[in-house]
């Protein structure tokens, strides 16, 4: 062996030790991990890995600490971008509400309507087939008026009572038939109605507005524009759900309209008060109250769906 100089030797609290000295442990702790190597196994080790402690706990530790960097930001619907009668993604609630206050903007100028959509949802208004759900729906009204005449024809002199008794099993089964075609032509969109006076539509619109804006409400709002009727004409507000089938979601939004005022149960003399839930199905084929069908135009209740617990 080569003597050593000095400065192969580094300085400790003892003095002066050699590299070589314990560099790879005394003669115990070198035979301790020869024999380690010699026995280890790796597919013991991997297949004991996840459920050892140590490593739960410094999983545990990452997730909790870890901010993911890949997450892609949310990116925002609108299907009316474009459109000057609507919000705009880019345009404050506050600054929507001032372009278009529906006490004053006129029909003549903007349209009938004034609209808002719910950024956040995944419901998308392009996937509905109404032109097919048309065609489908006055096909059932026509085979259903044939029906009605017929029978009115052999029922006649017969009282009014008699003939309405056999007529409404019979709209029943229409009015099953058009929703049954909703479903399948993905026409499903519903809306709850207010219907407040002129002097009140900016607030009942700016309490909307800011709910569906904040994906609170439904998926969609809009708000009749001026037409000039005065002022003791009330004002048609529409809150949209995506789904009338969804009994559920439809009273999430109507819990919603009357957590913030909109919607009474009672008048100024205790009598019963509410709103209405029609389908956009029905609207598509005039189905207004008093139609020549005698169908029921809405199909909800707020005073029925707040008091009923499978809803």
């Amino acid at each position: 062996m080569a003597a050593q100089k000095e400065e192969d030797f580094v300085k400790g609290d003892g003095g002066y030790i050699s590299d070589e000295s314990s560099f790879y442990g005394d003669d115990e702790l070198r035979s301790e991990l020869e024999h380690r190597s010699a026995t280890f196994s790796p597919s013991t080790y991997w297949s004991t890995h996840k459920s050892n402690l140590t490593t739960l706990a410094l999983a545990n530790i990452a997730s909790a600490t870890t901010t993911p960097s890949s997450t892609a930001p949310l990116k925002l619907y609108n299907p009316y971008e474009g459109s000057l009668s609507a919000r705009q993604l880019s345009e404050s609630i506050p600054s929507f509400l001032s372009r278009l206050p529906p006490s004053t903007t006129s029909s003549l100028t903007t349209g009938p309507w004034i609209s808002i959509a719910n950024p956040y949802t995944t419901h998308r208004l392009t996937s509905s087939d109404w032109a097919s759900f048309i065609t489908l729906g006055e096909r059932i009204l026509s085979s259903f008026t044939a029906q009605k005449s017929a029978l009115e024809s052999s029922m006649k002199g017969r009282p009014k009572g008699a003939i309405t008794r056999k007529l409404t099993p019979l709209r029943k089964t229409v009015e099953e038939q058009l929703l049954a075609a909703a479903k399948e032509t993905r026409c499903t969109s519903g809306k709850w109605m207010l219907f407040p006076m002129p002097e009140e539509v900016d607030r009942t619109w700016e309490a909307v507005a800011q709910g569906t804006a904040r994906g609170e409400l439904g998926i969609a709002a809009k708000v009749a524009t001026d037409e000039g009727g005065g002022d003791r004409v009330p004002r048609l507000v529409c809150v949209y759900t995506a789904d009338f089938a969804d009994k559920k979601d439809v009273r999430r939004v109507l819990e919603g309209l009357v957590e913030m005022g909109l919607v009474k149960k009672r008048g100024v003399m205790g009598e019963e008060r509410g709103v209405f839930y029609k389908c956009d199905a029905y609207t598509h084929l005039g189905i207004n109250s008093g139609n020549e069908w005698g169908l029921k135009a809405s199909l909800y209740a707020s005073k029925d769906v707040l008091a009923q617990s499978d809803y």
